[in-house]
């Protein structure tokens, strides 16, 4: 009879949620988050924000966006910024860059500050266009290259970018295709990586990249804001070797150099997205723009196949009008605390950002 009781007990258990072999993992929450300080561009008057780079005054950058960022190692972290205008911007009525001059699709910053908690200070910016363009405006050809990810493996660093031919309706463009730079000598000079091409309607033409023993993994959607998000994955070493890209099927695993067999693991819609491992929680965490809600938002999992947890809150429309972008610091990848790149369509500039990780009670 005992037998026969601790039997029914057991497939009790097994068959209850959040109990043996189905037991709830604890998700990360952030708290405590707040704008630390203006990143890039002109203090607007009455801002009380922290501006120590000035870059209108130090390299006639008045309005930029994104400001992706990676360890470039030897201690230097490279922040590329989007689509770049001179001194002369002023913050327009409904957002955006307005009729400034100096246009350069892709600008990089570098800096060795590690502590973010009173702003990120550059020592150095590359503020000509790296990711060339010919700035072709009538939807024909090629309006703009925007960096989405950038990673250093093999001695150099990579950048992904979108070739972009026009831009549609708010959350909407159309690429042409997207592919990678390098560059060898510490973010100087860049040159376009041959055999890496997603074409226009790829679910990798806008991505973030992560390290994670010996393999680079790559979460992408396609270009705009309304699409869902999949995954692939390659050793550091083929970085350039497209057709050694590995990409996540749910029913056959990893896929080798078919694109078409990945399947998403995030529900659209997924924008502007960025990607880490964080070795203090040993959870994956990836923040994006949900536009439908008008939210930065952030997600975290055990494995980078999923299951990912629901989306928790990091900024919203309501307080910080027109933000989009929330691309990750790298020294976010270990401890607590988690820094990120919000841009604001208006006044058209960066911002850093800082959350308080723990896992939920």
């Amino acid at each position: 009879m005992k037998r026969i009781i601790l039997l029914c007990f057991f497939a009790f258990m097994l068959s209850c949620p959040d109990v043996v072999g189905q037991r709830k993992i604890k998700q990360l929450v952030p708290v405590a988050i707040r704008r630390v300080a203006r990143l890039t561009g002109k203090s607007l008057p009455n801002e009380n924000l922290l501006n120590s780079n000035r870059t209108d005054e130090k390299y006639d950058i008045g309005g930029t966006d994104l400001g992706i960022a990676w360890d470039m190692g030897k201690g230097k972290t490279g922040l590329f910024f989007g689509d770049t205008y001179g001194s002369d911007y002023v913050p327009v009525t409904g957002g955006g860059p307005g009729a400034a001059g100096n246009w350069r699709s892709n600008v990089l910053g570098m800096t060795t500050d590690k502590d973010l908690s009173d702003g990120l200070t550059f020592d150095s910016m590359v503020a000509k266009e790296l990711i060339s363009s010919p700035h072709i405006t009538d939807g024909t050809g090629s309006h703009t290259s925007i960096p989405t990810a950038a990673i250093h493996t093999m001695g150099a660093d990579f950048v992904h970018y979108m070739d972009v031919r026009k831009w549609g309706v708010a959350g909407s463009w159309t690429t042409n295709f997207s592919g990678l730079y390098y560059s060898k000598d510490q973010g100087l000079n860049w040159k376009k990586a041959t055999g890496i091409h997603f074409d226009g309607t790829s679910h990798f033409s806008q991505v973030g990249f992560a390290k994670h023993n010996g393999w680079i993994y790559m979460i992408g959607s396609r270009s705009g804001r309304t699409g869902a998000a999949y995954l692939a994955r390659f050793k550091e070493a083929n970085i350039v070797n497209q057709a050694s890209y590995q990409y996540w099927n749910r029913n056959t695993g990893w896929v080798t150099g078919d694109e078409s067999k990945a399947e998403a693991i995030i529900k659209a819609p997924v924008g502007e997205l960025s990607l880490l491992y964080n070795s203090k929680y040993k959870r994956w965490i990836l923040t994006y723009l949900n536009e439908q809600k008008g939210a930065v938002v952030m997600r975290d999992a055990a494995s980078i196949t999923g299951t990912w947890s629901e989306e928790k809150t990091l900024a919203t429309a309501t307080e910080y009008l027109g933000l989009y972008g929330a691309f990750l610091h790298p020294i976010s990848s270990v401890g607590d605390q988690l820094y990120f790149m919000m841009s604001l369509w208006f006044p058209y500039n960066v911002f850093l950002m800082q959350a308080t990780l723990k896992f939920e009670e």
